[in-house]
């Protein structure tokens, strides 16, 4: 396949300070707007089919994806459509406060002559990245589609992996709580503790790095690294990176008071990994100082989850 469809590490750099600061921009002009929802994700083409994004795989345009909810009857309707860009993403938005706990993101239709039209993958639950003034921020996990037959360069084929199928059935969808107000700031020690584990809100501890923090985490730690395994990195300055950035990104879910709200984390991220050793080295410690709370002295306020 041509290699016009892949994007270089400065494009996806560019791509990703495009996306912080248009979120950043909607999130300061919110307060004098309606109450509104918006909802973003992304679509690759599964190139191995092995049901996961991978370093061969490349965003697919002009995928129709539908953004649909089951009601409390249990019948399914269809609140928006839109297309991705050139680049593989979609936004929806949504006027007033619909309850988004039961939807999903699915896609409903390939592009003519798709080189990656064979199948798509089942639906994809919401996650809220945040809610601000009358602003309510949702993205969808990645949507994978698939070729007829895997490329002949993928190590494992169709055949060994099972390939996911679109299914109108509504997935499991279990609304992230409301951040608690007491403040709060807890260190990645605190994050490992096995008694804290059910106060892990939005992400899991299997939720991949590169799901969490983006296209430039990927590149720096592969697709593979999980949250949990990154609150255990140490002895390189890019590791230290990600342990306190998981840290803190773990804080701003779970507390509406934390220094960095979740926007300014990815972003701050984002721009320690595509800058020199010494910038990321910096917001590392930035973030560890976050993490320790107001003076340097650790005021983790967790609620004690029941055995």
């Amino acid at each position: 396949m041509s290699s016009r469809f892949f994007l270089s590490r400065s494009e996806m750099g560019s791509l990703s300070r495009a996306l912080i600061i248009c979120l950043a921009v909607a999130a300061t002009a919110v307060e004098f707007t309606v109450a509104e929802v918006v909802v973003s994700g992304v679509v690759f083409c599964d190139r191995c089919k092995d049901g996961r994004m991978g370093f061969s795989d490349y965003p697919h345009s002009g995928v129709k994806v539908a953004l649909a909810c089951a009601g409390e009857d249990g019948q399914v309707s269809v609140l928006k459509e839109s297309s991705t860009n050139r680049l593989g993403h979609y936004w929806m938005s949504l006027p007033g406060n619909p309850d988004m706990r039961r939807c999903w993101a699915q896609v409903v239709k390939m592009p003519h002559g798709s080189r990656c039209g064979g199948s798509a993958s089942s639906a994809t639950r919401l996650n809220l990245n945040f809610r601000l003034f009358n602003l309510d921020m949702y993205t969808a996990g990645p949507l994978l589609t698939q070729p007829t037959k895997a490329m002949a360069f993928c190590r494992v084929s169709a055949s060994q992996t099972p390939s996911p199928t679109a299914s109108p059935t509504p997935p499991a969808i279990a609304l992230p709580p409301t951040p608690f107000s007491q403040q709060s700031a807890c260190t990645y020690q605190n994050w490992t503790m096995p008694e804290n584990k059910c106060n892990w809100r939005v992400v899991r501890p299997d939720t991949k790095v590169a799901m969490a923090f983006g296209l430039p985490a990927a590149w720096k730690y592969g697709t593979d690294l999980t949250l949990w395994e990154a609150l255990h990195g140490r002895g390189d300055v890019y590791k230290t990176l990600l342990r306190e950035g998981t840290a803190a990104l773990l804080n701003s879910f779970g507390n509406a008071q934390f220094e960095y709200n979740t926007l300014t984390v990815l972003g701050r991220m984002t721009w320690a990994l595509e800058g020199p050793e010494k910038e990321a080295l910096m917001q590392a410690l930035r973030f560890r100082r976050a993490n320790s709370g107001p003076g340097n002295v650790t005021n983790c306020h967790l609620p004690t989850c029941s055995s």
